[in-house]
């Protein structure tokens, strides 16, 4: 992914979407206006912030982002594989008036100019385009959500609602937690292997680096994991670009919940057609 500054704000962009004109973002930490635990560029509301310093940092963003900050659209997250379509009379939800959905953890947009937002702090943020039939997305997927396979609930609904085909799809895997640094419980581990088969042993899971010696710690590779789902549902290799960023690897540039635990700031991604 390619590291940016404007006016002031570092986020990340991938190649693929920025040459095709796709107005997109993660952030990273730097750029904001917040205090303490949750410096600089929080984005989350409700963590013990300021609220007024998160919607200062959302009109950063969204000025470094070419994005009008009055028309973001804001998720409502619960580790779910719900998607919400949004259009028009979405404009604004999180940002002017409180968000009137709950459990929704991707986005989707046909709508011009109406940027979509949704929220990590370790998570896997999922990016999408369709250049065919001009329709932008977002997935959160924790190994929750990548265990429900959102990235191909997402493209379904996609497909449902306007008609896009996966194989014309682009795909990004934005900066999460990565596979040497994202240990996990067996009963996660089994929740995958019960899901995936033999494919979550041969790509998504290794024996742990923190401790080898238990038997039940391993090792979880959701950036695999996510782009195993997507080609299952149909996206092409060469479609998918994944983030070479983990959060945790980096503090310094991103809030991770492993190395700060619940008192920090939250990421966030930011697409709109």
């Amino acid at each position: 992914m390619n590291k940016e500054r404007n006016n002031g704000v570092t986020y990340l962009t991938f190649d693929s979407f920025k040459k095709r004109g796709v107005k997109h973002g993660f952030s990273t930490r730097l750029g904001g206006v917040s205090k303490g635990v949750y410096e600089s560029m929080n984005l989350g509301f409700g963590r013990g912030d300021e609220d007024e310093n998160v919607h200062e940092n959302f009109r950063r963003m969204s000025k470094a982002l070419d994005m009008e900050y009055s028309r973001l659209v804001l998720s409502r997250q619960t580790h779910t594989t719900n998607v919400r379509v949004v259009d028009e009379k979405d404009a604004g939800n999180g940002i002017l008036r409180p968000v009137p959905y709950d459990d929704v953890d991707a986005l989707i947009t046909n709508v011009r100019n109406l940027p979509l937002v949704t929220f990590y702090a370790d998570c896997v943020p999922l990016f999408f385009y369709d250049p065919v039939k001009e329709v932008v997305a977002l997935s959160h997927s924790g190994w929750k959500g990548t265990v429900g396979r959102i990235g191909a609930v997402t493209v379904k609904k996609m497909g449902e609602c306007f008609g896009c085909d996966p194989e014309n799809v682009i795909c990004g895997i934005a900066p999460s937690i990565c596979g040497k640094c994202y240990e996990v419980s067996g009963d996660v581990a089994d929740s995958f292997r019960s899901e995936f088969g033999d494919a979550a042993d041969e790509l998504f899971l290794s024996a742990s680096l923190f401790n080898p010696d238990d038997p039940d710690k391993y090792m979880l590779d959701l950036w695999a994991a996510c782009r195993y789902v997507f080609l299952e549902a149909g996206i092409r290799e060469e479609n998918i670009e994944v983030t070479d960023y983990c959060t945790r690897c980096h503090p310094e540039l991103f809030f991770s919940h492993r190395v700060m635990g619940s008192e920090r700031g939250s990421l966030a991604a930011f697409i709109s057609l």
